[in-house]
């Protein structure tokens, strides 16, 4: 099921909003729970007990590591949590990667040994790769002392199964909404904050992202007849703004929906594409994935603090895993290996240099790099990711710019323009602006009934589209 769809706005959603409210408290994480094993039912019914598996394994070995712990035992506390570690990334790895390397072992030693291996028949499980580091960093936290195991099996079930965040992320750790799970407050202004981000965030999904997703598909559709370097330019920024819209917008949705049953979660992306290096990038970029490699891998492999070259290891490490993480496919590999590469580079003096160039300088230099990472990222194909790069930069044999190409340039150029003002935090910021103007009397009420209709406006035209679009779902959801 998906968050942009009517079946969702319209019947799921009023339906569990209206049955968590008429329950007391005390019942509202079985509600929860409930609810959100029908949403990922919904799209997966086989794989449910994969989800209720890990959350079960987890839950006992917590409970084990804290028990340790307390007994001064230590070897079993990691014992515990090693075989959580284990058992996670054995199932992760098992329903995501066990093709990929069986492709790869028969394509290598297969064909020199002549031999082939079938490939397993088994599909990736929807949300998988998310809330296998959610449990992951659960347990570790509780080995680490951060937090307090959770007895109540049924709470834990809810922190990892709850629907706004299951699918794709953002990463919610345990810790986040520990105190939350036990006792939280909802309130209606609460409520109405999270109905405003949650519109915002369809309105992102399905105005912008969609209609970007429309030239990224148009471009690759079209054959070598009519296809120029220009056009190949063209659907690299429209897939540019796809994706920062579709996964943006889906976490606006999730941590509206999180503010409506009275849950904070943290913010996933900072207005990434004002970056001036790809260090600041991706400290804006899906801020909860980065924060996890950070906090469960970089630094306890040493992070920086054992000198330059096991620095740039480290970072070459988490980074081959970011990339590894996001698919089964060589793309993502070389797409880690790519942000690898330039952070080391900003890392050994770039970053340094780049500070002493005009802001505009920087970037432009950001947004051209993270534009050929988005190419690298969208074609799963090396030998197609091959062809697009050299066409790119004007070695396919294809011209470089024809009628065709000014004609499609001048009916998304207005189009494109919105998306990159949307993408700053400009438009917040002129609001703000034009609302500190109005008369002082009636400053809240009218900024209250604008901000009412453009969200009114927003849902609207969301839903025409809906109604009349092909299925589409987020682009994160094949992670």
């Amino acid at each position: 099921m998906l968050f942009s769809s009517t079946t969702f706005l319209f019947i799921f959603l009023p339906v569990v909003l209206a049955v968590y409210f008429i329950c007391p408290k005390k019942a509202r994480n079985v509600v929860l729970l409930l609810a959100s094993l029908l949403f990922y039912a919904w799209g997966e019914p086989r794989y449910i007990l994969v989800m209720l598996a890990t959350i079960l394994v987890n839950y006992v070995l917590a409970l084990v590591c804290a028990s340790c712990k307390e007994q001064g035992r230590e070897r079993g506390a990691r014992a515990a949590v090693i075989g959580t570690i284990v058992f996670s990334i054995g199932m992760l790895a098992f329903f995501k990667y066990s093709n990929f390397f069986l492709k790869n072992l028969n394509a290598g030693i297969g064909s020199w040994a002549g031999f082939r291996i079938p490939l397993l028949d088994i599909a990736l499980p929807l949300g998988i790769s998310f809330y296998t580091f959610q449990t992951l960093s659960y347990t570790i936290d509780v080995y680490r002392g951060a937090v307090k195991p959770q007895r109540n099996l049924l709470d834990l079930a809810t922190y990892v199964c709850l629907f706004p965040q299951l699918i794709a992320g953002p990463i919610v750790r345990y810790q986040t909404i520990a105190e939350e799970l036990k006792d939280r407050k909802e309130s209606v202004s609460q409520f109405g904050d999270g109905v405003r981000r949650f519109v915002t965030g369809l309105g992102k999904k399905v105005l912008l992202a969609n209609t970007a997703g429309s030239i990224f598909q148009m471009v690759g559709a079209m054959g070598d007849d009519r296809v120029t370097v220009g056009l190949y330019w063209l659907s690299s920024i429209a897939f540019t703004f796809q994706i920062y819209f579709d996964f943006s917008g889906y976490s606006d949705m999730a941590i509206g929906l999180g503010k409506m049953f009275g849950f904070q979660f943290l913010e996933n992306f900072d207005y990434p594409y004002i970056s001036k290096s790809i260090t600041e990038f991706w400290r804006r970029w899906h801020m909860s994935l980065s924060s996890w490699f950070r906090d469960y891998i970089y630094i306890p492999l040493g992070g920086n603090r054992k000198g330059k070259v096991r620095t740039y290891l480290n970072l070459l490490i988490v980074w081959l895993l970011t990339g590894f993480w996001h698919g089964a496919a060589w793309n993502f590999v070389l797409w880690g290996l790519y942000f690898a590469i330039l952070l080391m580079i900003e890392k050994a003096g770039l970053g340094t240099l780049l500070e002493r160039l005009p802001k505009v300088l920087r970037h432009l230099y950001t947004l051209f790099l993270v534009n050929i990472s988005w190419v690298i990222f969208s074609y799963d194909t090396l030998p197609v990711l091959g062809r697009v790069l050299k066409r790119m930069f004007g070695f396919g044999g294809i011209p470089f710019w024809n009628s065709t190409t000014t004609y499609y340039i001048l009916s998304y150029l207005l189009l494109l323009v919105i998306m990159a003002v949307a993408a700053t935090p400009y438009p917040k910021r002129l609001a703000g602006w034009l609302g500190e103007r109005l008369p002082e009397r009636s400053r809240d009420r009218m900024a209250v009934g604008a901000e009412t209709v453009g969200l009114l406006a927003v849902l609207l035209l969301a839903v025409s589209s809906l109604a009349s679009d092909a299925f589409n779902p987020f682009l994160y959801f094949r992670f």
